[in-house]
């Protein structure tokens, strides 16, 4: 049965959320970390919130496979048959959880043929939230208030708003940059660099390292029904579960369609 996203969203947003209120007790005590076999950091808080959102979505909708960074991946002759399906970060910024400077998400996106079509990221130290569904719209609110409506924002005329990664930056970034001429770089991390674009706060956000879908899906479902794009460098909408790595390639998020960004690639 095909499940009605306007109706799920609610119990998402309040799952991100208790998962949330979980990563804030670690974030107040003492941050132990350990590392995973790609030697990126893990603490207790991403495991706790792995936990808890495991839980909640098998109570939402037990139906629906999950996929998520902190469990092991189902191969991908299993996966294959999964027409609907969650995709998960339960702590997206490890680094910036670590660094406590509050720019850290709960990421939690629902899958239908390989897009996005619902997406919930919770910034649980900002206290703010970000949601969508396909044909529904994106959202933004503060405090657990109420929700408001939010878009993209056409390109002005002043310097060209630039969202990239506090943590991970590069060459092929400050290439981008020096192609893109007048600019102002806004440093920012996890998911909330795909909020920015999508509540009218940059133009671009040009992601040229490494990224898992479980980073992405959920931003990436926010950016498009706010009025954005999600793609890679050849102009494809980034994808879900289509391939048996779980990497995404390099790709762009932008606000206006009318701006040919991918000539600066």
């Amino acid at each position: 049965m095909q499940p009605v996203l306007t109706e799920l969203l609610p119990e998402v947003v309040a799952l991100a959320r208790q998962a949330g209120r979980a990563i804030l007790r670690v974030y107040a005590a003492s941050i132990t970390v350990t590392e995973k076999d790609d030697r990126s950091p893990l603490t207790e808080a991403d495991l706790e919130s792995e936990r808890i959102i495991a839980a909640g979505l098998r109570r939402i909708a037990p139906e629906i496979p999950v996929l998520s960074e902190e469990t092991a991946q189902a191969p991908f002759a299993e996966r294959t048959a999964w027409d609907w399906l969650w995709v998960v970060d339960p702590l997206d910024g490890t680094r910036e959880f670590i660094s406590k400077n509050g720019e850290f998400t709960v990421n939690i996106a629902l899958v239908h043929g390989h897009r996005p079509v619902l997406g919930v990221v919770h910034a649980p130290a900002l206290d703010r939230d970000y949601w969508a569904a396909a044909g529904a719209g994106a959202f933004r609110a503060d405090a657990n208030g109420a929700g408001r409506s939010i878009r993209v924002a056409p390109r002005g005329a002043g310097p060209v708003r630039v969202v990239g990664s506090r943590s991970h930056r590069g060459d092929s970034l400050d290439a981008f940059l020096q192609r893109l001429g007048l600019h102002e770089l806004i440093a920012i991390g996890s998911s909330l660099k795909f909020c920015l674009v999508a509540e009218g706060g940059a133009d671009v956000y040009p992601r040229l390292g490494p990224t898992s879908e479980w980073d992405t899906a959920a931003g990436q479902c926010v950016v498009e029904q706010a009025g954005g794009q999600v793609v890679d460098l050849a102009g494809r909408p980034l994808t879900c579960n289509a391939r048996p790595e779980l990497l995404n390639p390099h790709f762009v998020a932008w606000a206006d369609s009318g701006v040919n960004w991918l000539s600066l690639f």
